[in-house]
C-alpha cells in the first residue's frame, strides 16, 4: 500500500533523514516511517566494507559502459 501526501507542511515533517514515529490522535503509536536515504543503510544494517574500503574505492576510476551504449548494443542483436 502507498500514501501520496499532497499536504506541503505535513511533506516538510517528513523530509528528514531521522525516523519518525506516526501516532494517531490519541497518540497510539501507528508505526515508524523510516526516510529512504540514498547512500544510508537502514537501521541495525552494517556494511561489510571499512569507512577506509570505501574510501579506496571511491577513489579508483569508474569503469564500465553507458546505460545507452548496452542498449544500442543489445538492439543490434535483436
Amino acid at each position: 500500500m502507498w500514501i501520496t501526501v499532497s499536504d506541503p507542511a505535513l511533506l516538510a515533517q517528513l523530509t528528514t533523514s531521522d525516523p519518525i514515529e506516526v501516532k494517531d490522535p490519541a497518540g497510539n503509536l501507528l508505526g515508524v516511517f523510516v526516510p529512504e536515504v540514498l547512500g544510508k543503510l537502514p537501521p541495525g544494517v552494517k556494511s561489510p566494507f571499512s569507512d577506509e574500503e570505501m574510501a579506496r574505492r571511491r577513489k579508483q576510476p569508474q569503469t564500465g559502459r553507458k546505460l545507452s551504449e548496452i542498449l544500442r548494443d543489445l538492439e543490434a542483436r535483436g
